[in-house]
């Protein structure tokens, strides 16, 4: 027994087939025998967040069912959790990185890939706050690190603590292309405004769209907004940042 309880679930999101997902039964749930976890910061009331499906990560995923699949577009999914946004952008045939710290996340989406008969996508270790960990030995699974840059970087419900509007500003810089496009879907956390002034630092511009939704017998209702960020610089540019 892996230490931790897990459902299974038929997820929804408009213009792909459904998808099943297997998640953590609840927000109960822990399990870190070696302390993997507890190496990287990741505390036992933490350590179950990445294996449940969030409201805004749903918003996120249907956001990229509906953007057009373009062949030299590369996408990095940022605090994947159980990625169904990358799930759901390797579907429909995109050039997709899932990426995230959570030692079991890389196990998730494998899980969620054989669940829907998908073939293999790239996962990449992403954490902006703590060292990257030692490459792995010979013979051992790959946790390689996120390698850009990237043409578009997505992400939900990331600024969850004063710490991250910073520290995720500093990843997307290292990570993001000269003429990067960044998604984050935004549950109206108070952090953004302090995110929003790091990145207008590193040339990007902000446009925000609403994604409100009034809830109904069918649909869930949700509150939170799309921030979109773009930028077009010479690569000499970026050299000039702050």
């Amino acid at each position: 027994m892996p230490g931790y309880e897990t459902k299974q679930e038929r997820i929804a999101v408009a213009g792909v087939d459904d998808l099943f997902i297997r998640s953590l039964l609840d927000r109960q749930q822990f399990s870190d025998p070696h302390g993997d976890a507890a190496d990287i910061g990741i505390s036992s009331a933490t350590w179950p967040l990445f294996g449940l499906l969030w409201p805004s990560g749903a918003e996120l995923a249907a956001l990229l069912a509906m953007r057009p699949v373009r062949g030299a577009e590369r996408i990095l999914e940022m605090g994947c959790g159980l990625g169904l946004a990358s799930l759901v952008g390797h579907r429909r045939g995109a050039d997709i990185t899932a990426s995230d710290c959570h030692p079991l996340t890389g196990a998730f989406l494998q899980a969620n890939l054989l669940l829907n008969g998908l073939a293999p996508m790239k996962y990449r270790y992403g954490h902006w706050r703590t060292p990257l960990p030692p490459l792995p030995r010979e013979g051992e699974a790959a946790q390689l690190a996120v390698d850009g840059p990237y043409d578009l970087l997505i992400g939900s419900d990331l600024l969850y603590d004063r710490d991250a509007a910073d520290d995720l500003a500093g990843f997307i810089e290292l990570h993001a292309g000269d003429a990067a496009e960044v998604w984050i879907v935004d549950p109206d956390r108070g952090n953004r405004a302090a995110f929003n002034r790091h990145m207008a630092g590193q040339g990007f511009t902000l446009t925000e769209q609403r994604l409100d939704r009034a809830e109904t017998a069918a649909v869930a209702g949700y509150k939170g907004r799309l921030l979109s960020y773009v930028r077009h610089l010479p690569p000499q540019a970026r050299t000039t940042l702050a």
